[in-house]
């Protein structure tokens, strides 16, 4: 079938299961073939295609409300959905989104890209429906790695105290990016074999229904037998025992299953649950035999043999320069303990794991916990060691402030993606961590200029007993500069001098240091002698050296690739507003004020003139300017 041509998923509604089993075999390939050029959420779409065509089978999108949590598994519905032609782009600069996104389809109902959000979202959206006495279905589909996530258990809870009309997925492939933890992943893993449950349930319904009505107490007594019996089966119904219609579990890849559960679920007053169990990666050998997580999500692969496509990289994944770093460490200090939400491979922490399993905690989808267990663990004198994204470390604000910051606990958080991410857009740029940690007090926020210099942060915070300390590190690898044999501490707020001038000073870490030195070095042959400073301390800063430039009347020139409000640069602003430099020049880039779509990071740096030959223009503008004040006080 020629998947170009769908423009609507109603075309579902008389195929039969031939045709819908030849339709999810065209779907696989199409999509093995597409992810193998732009990369991409393989393993998640590929064990969704039947539930996928199965749910379109049986709804009306959009008129019924596909919720897709997290997102990385919505390729299916975005097929069947009429965006099949635009594939070539997926994930691309101006091209089709990875995840669900509303301004590219009436049938993305929810955005998403991170987990656990799917359920709160669809009680919102049922209650507006029965308020609006509108006659549609609200459908979450969440993963099992995603259930486990805290807003989704709240979620739970308040759709089941509700009894609200709505048919919840659970799409459970025994894993989410790495296999799953957790006491809810191991009743899934009882559900998942207790198909003796489901058979005698309906056994007893079924003779439940033939007895004559005698009165309550028949009645009362029948409900006991039935709820014993779930007790004596499954140690625990979970789901209905928060209030759930349980249903399941069942194949995931079985179309007649899906059919008649579907239907049967739809005839369901108050919330019910399908358990729908499916094998992630189905259909594609190099996926379905992944056991770690490796294809959760890809850049391209050799779509015969399964190997990926590697750029030329010269220094060693961020990733696993800190986790390594942190697990030398613990070679000789044991009080360092490491903990995950779930990301143990996306940050490199498998040495770790198998070094140090007393000592390390993957938690699941489940940041804001990860952060309070490492606070608890930091007032008992330990030194936790908590690797989280950039991007779900927005999740757990609250506890960096109030659990670790406010009583000033010597946790070290390493801050992994920070900074743009790229191909996965909006949901994961890594842009916002400076603004929203910078104004809290007690904490030290840093990113290195390099990989040895990373090293040795990492040592610093180790090293660090006054309070909390952060570490910023980007997604990729590092530029390939010689490593010292031994780390060791940087003083805490101190900057370092790159490139010395007087005509300007250029103040920036991390990535963007190359982008300064090369502004820096085109400025020198217009006879523009610029200062490069690696201001590897965001907070606190080096207050010695902008005295000391600010006393000189040396124009600054920030750079940073985050947010620009509240960010490095406005700290360097408030210094000068606070100690009253009041005719020093200070320019700023960074990030504009708004959500940085997905595309190649050198694209968007691009787009959003965050480069090289900007910051040359900038630092012109500065020294010009410069020197018409000072002509004024002549």
């Amino acid at each position: 079938m020629d998947l170009t041509k769908i423009t609507s998923p109603s075309f579902l509604k008389n195929m039969s299961k031939k045709e819908l089993e030849s339709l999810a075999n065209d779907i696989r390939s199409f999509l093995i073939e597409k992810c193998s050029i732009t990369g991409g959420h393989i393993g998640p779409n590929l064990g969704v295609v039947e539930l996928t065509i199965a749910l379109h089978k049986a709804f009306n999108s959009p008129k019924d409300k596909f919720l897709w949590d997290v997102g990385h598994q919505a390729y299916v519905h975005k097929i069947l959905t009429g965006r099949a032609s635009q594939f070539d782009t997926l994930r691309q600069f101006k091209g089709l989104s990875g995840f669900p996104k509303r301004m590219e389809s009436d049938h993305d109902e929810w955005e998403t890209g991170h987990s656990s959000t799917s359920l709160s979202a669809a009680m919102g959206m049922a209650i507006a429906r029965d308020i609006k006495r509108d006659r549609n279905y609200v459908v979450p589909i969440i993963g099992d790695g995603a259930l486990t996530g805290g807003m989704a258990l709240e979620a739970l809870n308040h759709i089941g105290h509700e009894k609200t009309n709505m048919i919840v997925i659970l799409n459970d492939n025994e894993m989410s990016i790495a296999p799953n933890v957790g006491a809810l992943h191991s009743i899934l893993g009882r559900l998942r074999t207790a198909k003796e449950y489901s058979k005698a349930k309906e056994e007893l319904e079924s003779l439940m229904k033939k007895i004559p009505v005698l009165g309550g107490k028949v009645a009362s007594t029948a409900e006991r037998v039935k709820d014993s019996l779930k007790y004596l089966v499954v140690s625990g119904v979970f789901f209905e025992e928060m209030g759930f219609k349980y249903l399941g579990p069942i194949d995931g890849h079985d179309f007649e299953a899906l059919e008649k559960t579907l239907d049967y679920a739809k005839k369901v007053t108050g919330p019910v649950l399908v358990h729908v169990i499916t094998k992630k990666g189905k259909g594609y050998k190099p996926a379905e035999e992944d056991t770690v997580g490796t294809w959760h999500g890809t850049g391209p692969y050799k779509m015969e043999t399964g190997d990926f496509v590697k750029g030329t990289v010269k220094g060693p994944a961020w990733s696993s320069l800190v986790s390594e770093s942190v697990r030398k460490l613990m070679k000789n200090d044991k009080r360092i303990v490491a903990i995950t939400p779930a990301m143990p491979v996306g940050s490199k922490m498998e040495g770790i794991q198998r070094d140090f399993p007393n000592r390390f905690f993957d938690v699941g989808i489940a940041e804001q916990h990860a952060t309070t267990m490492a606070a608890g663990l930091a007032t008992q004198g330990m030194k936790p060691y908590l690797a989280i994204y950039s991007t779900f470390l927005q999740r757990a604000y609250d506890q960096v402030l109030h659990d670790i910051a406010r009583p000033n606990l010597n946790v070290f958080i390493g801050i992994d993606r920070s900074g743009l991410v790229g191909a996965d857009g909006e949901t994961h740029q890594g842009v916002f961590d400076i603004a929203f940690l910078r104004h809290i007090p007690n904490i030290v926020l840093m990113m290195p200029k390099d990989e040895n210099e990373g090293q040795h942060m990492v040592k610093t915070a180790i090293d660090y007993n006054d309070g909390p300390i952060a570490l910023r590190y980007p997604r990729g690898n590092g530029i390939g500069v010689p490593m010292d044999e031994e780390m060791k501490s940087i003083p805490i707020g101190s900057w370092e001098v790159l490139k010395e001038g007087e005509d300007v000073a250029i103040l920036t870490f991390g990535t963007t240091i190359p982008m300064a030195m090369q502004a820096a070095d085109e400025l020198s042959t217009q006879g523009i002698n610029a200062k490069v400073i690696n201001a590897r301390f965001i907070k606190p800063l080096d207050v010695d050296m902008l005295h000391d430039l600010m006393a000189k009347k040396t124009p600054i020139l920030t750079i940073e690739e985050a947010i620009l409000q509240g960010g490095f640069g406005s700290a360097v602003l408030e210094f000068a507003s606070e100690n009253q430099y009041s005719d020093i020049l200070i320019d700023r880039m960074g990030i504009p004020d708004q959500f940085i779509e997905q595309g190649s990071v050198d694209l968007l740096l691009d787009e959003i003139h965050l480069t090289k030959d900007e910051a040359v223009t900038r630092a012109q503008n500065l020294v010009q300017s410069n020197k018409t004040i000072g002509k004024k006080f002549v």
